[in-house]
């Protein structure tokens, strides 16, 4: 069966590398010389780089833009104006800013000035049709709700150490008070415009209303009144700590309250037998009639132009993607089976043959478990640590003596958004910042969440979020940002969020998905890779579920899967158990209910983020494929670490802006 997925996997890189064709790299006109163009093209893009981040305090917070521009460390202390006047304003202003890059010959800019000016026309246009055609504004409660505590957060990241606990200048903690006094500001635009979207019928799902509206917006408040307070009390040093501290806890109060502030908003309009405002619930109320119709499909056509606008996907529709995405699906489920049967040979596990087998080998690796959430965390690091130490003797990157991989248990604000585990990168524009591999623990040491995180279990997530993922791949980005124009960087819409635009997922999902197969690849000295062969198992689990993600995120957002049939789907497919979520008697099952539990919250993230869902499978296979045909142009001169180095040069934008320039850039190496 491993033959029938490689000649498999092989059909599809081919067709991939066949069918991506770039759009930048156009042949030059007699109208001017090629490069000619890039000094009044690179003012322009400045102009826009610096204003983009004014008006996204958040991304300019992520990015680290004071790094960037002096001017934009005051941005720090602001939160993004999501007012309807406001929006107009930036309309106009995108509006503009397309008419200059329009106006630009392409002809006359080098090739990468070419790629930098077509990245920033499709935000742009991302933008208008978010404010524009779909409205977003009326109804992106998730962003309301998670935007304001992310802006925080990365803030104290990318703080300045003062001492050996102390974080934070004066400054620093001076702009945090800001913009916590930003706060109450924020929610009542937030709530005016998602008013807008009940006049207009424009309302956010309603699992989002429950999850982010009610239990997100708890968290935060309890967030900012209890321990963001702490946090302050513990890192904040210095003359002015007293003064300080005073100011941040008033500060925290009053976003505390905003926070309860809009919980009680969605409460009141959304939700029926709401006793009053100013108490949160401890019950799960019942969403009103009018609200209750499944909201999350983006639609056919908007699925279709968000893949060529803002993914550069032009040889595919959501159709084609789905009807292709199960074959793909069962060539994986049938490796794990085959796999699975040598683990349970091997260790005289009794089990019927097939897909059973699968799941009986799961069922005894749950049981080498940490038995509290703290032990599952050191088993992350420990798992981390040895990735790098393979790294190291591998040969596969070269590895510097102090390179350092964090991983910390993630707050409870940003459980709703984190799934299992997550990266956030210290902000490249900045020399300071740690970056952060988050662990999403189960809270009251579950047991069946922590024998899911068993010790077979982690080494490929690991692979993902950490080394050689996204914490090495951002960490090289950031030691080339200097080659790295600051537009690839830019996040429009959000940061992680249903209002994202999603190009910088192909590109830092897809490498991070490249890079748990890459530890499965042999190496010199390492003929099986990295992983053990039960690890290895979970690694190919991990692929699956990437996989199934092509076939449920093009199904659920164009009509072709309910929400409900999602779910089961998942716990199917990627669990080995047979049988429906919807069933009450099946779900009594642990195993089942824990699959179904699990299976809820993995499509509730895709129903609210549309296309991000399929950038991991996707983008890792352009990666693939683009090594492939860069193997086939240098033959033995080819170098993997050239290769993988050249790929990271290129910023997180889709591969489909860049796949010529990266390939005559190979060429150059012969």
């Amino acid at each position: 069966m491993r033959k029938l997925s490689l000649a498999l996997a092989l059909s599809l890189l081919l067709s991939i590398a066949a069918c991506v064709q770039p759009t930048t790299n156009q042949p030059a006109s007699n109208a001017a010389p090629a490069g000619g163009g890039d000094a009044a093209f690179k003012t322009a893009q400045d102009a826009y780089v610096r204003e983009f981040l004014r008006r996204f305090p958040v991304v300019n917070t992520y990015l680290g833009g004071g790094g960037l521009d002096p001017s934009l460390r005051e941005v720090e202390g602001l939160l993004r104006d999501h007012s309807a006047s406001a929006l107009e304003a930036e309309d106009r202003w995108l509006a503009e800013s397309q008419k200059k890059f329009e106006s630009i010959d392409v002809n006359s800019l080098s090739a990468s000035a070419r790629i930098d000016r077509e990245v920033s026309l499709a935000q742009i246009k991302f933008l208008l049709r978010q404010h524009q055609t779909r409205r977003y504004q009326e109804r992106a409660l998730d962003t309301y709700v998670d935007e304001p505590f992310r802006a925080i957060d990365w803030q104290m990241q990318g703080m300045t150490q003062t001492g050996d606990k102390s974080y934070g200048t004066p400054e620093e903690w001076s702009l945090v008070v800001k913009r916590l006094q930003a706060v109450p500001r924020y929610m009542q635009v937030a709530q005016d415009q998602l008013s807008a979207g009940i006049k207009s019928g424009n309302t956010p799902d309603w699992r989002m209303l429950r999850k982010n509206g009610l239990d997100a917006a708890e968290a935060n408040a309890k967030y900012f009144k209890i321990t963001l307070p702490g946090i302050a009390a513990e890192r904040i040093s210095g003359a002015q700590r007293d003064d300080l501290l005073k100011q941040l806890n008033d500060a925290s109060r009053s976003a505390a309250d905003a926070y309860q502030g809009l919980h009680d908003f969605v409460a009141q309009n959304f939700f029926e037998d709401i006793k009053g405002p100013g108490t949160f619930l401890n019950i799960a109320p019942t969403v009103k009639q009018q609200f209750r119709a499944d909201r999350f499909a983006m639609g056919e056509d908007e699925y279709n132009w968000a893949l060529n606008n803002n993914l550069r996907i032009t040889d595919k529709t959501a159709a084609q993607l789905y009807e292709e995405s199960m074959p793909v699906v069962e060539a994986t489920r049938q490796e794990m089976i085959k796999l699975a049967g040598e683990i349970a040979a091997r260790r005289k596990i009794t089990a019927p043959t097939g897909e059973a087998t699968v799941r009986a080998v799961f069922d005894e690796l749950g049981k080498d478990y940490p038995k509290a959430d703290a032990e599952m965390v050191k088993w992350y690091e420990e798992a981390a640590r040895r990735l790098v130490d393979y790294g190291r003797k591998s040969g596969v990157f070269d590895v510097p003596a102090d390179y350092k991989l964090d991983v910390v248990e993630t707050p409870p604000p940003l459980r709703a958004a984190i799934d299992g585990a997550a990266y956030y990168p210290a902000p490249p524009f900045k020399q300071s910042g740690t970056g952060r591999f988050y662990v999403t623990t189960s809270g009251n040491d579950d047991q069946g969440i922590l024998k899911e995180n068993n010790r077979a279990a982690l080494a490929d997530l690991s692979a993902h979020e950490g080394f050689p993922g996204h914490d090495w791949h951002y960490k090289t980005m950031t030691k080339f940002r200097d080659q790295i124009a600051a537009v690839r960087w830019l996040t429009p819409g959000e940061v992680e969020g249903s209002s994202s635009m999603w190009e910088d997922s192909i590109a830092a999902e897809g490498y991070a998905l490249y890079s748990e197969a890459l530890m499965a690849e042999p190496q010199p000295g390492f003929p099986d890779g990295f992983y053990t062969p039960e690890e290895r198992l979970y690694q190919l689990r991990g692929k699956l579920y990437r996989d199934l993600r092509v076939r449920i995120d093009t199904g659920l957002h164009t009509g072709r899967l309910s929400y409900d049939d999602a779910v089961d789907l998942f716990s199917q497919v990627v669990d080995f158990l047979p049988g429906s979520c919807r069933d009450t008697e099946a779900v009594k099952n642990e195993a089942k209910g824990a699959s179904c539990s699990g299976a809820r919250g993995a499509i509730f993230r895709y129903s609210k983020w549309p296309t991000q869902a399929i950038t991991y499978r996707l983008g890792k296979e352009q990666i693939y494929a683009l090594r492939a045909e860069a193997q086939r142009l240098l033959g033995e001169r080819f170098s993997a670490k050239d290769f993988h180095l050249l790929f990271m040069q290129q910023g997180t934008i889709p591969t489909g802006y860049f796949r010529d320039e990266l390939l005559r850039k190979i060429q150059e190496k012969k």
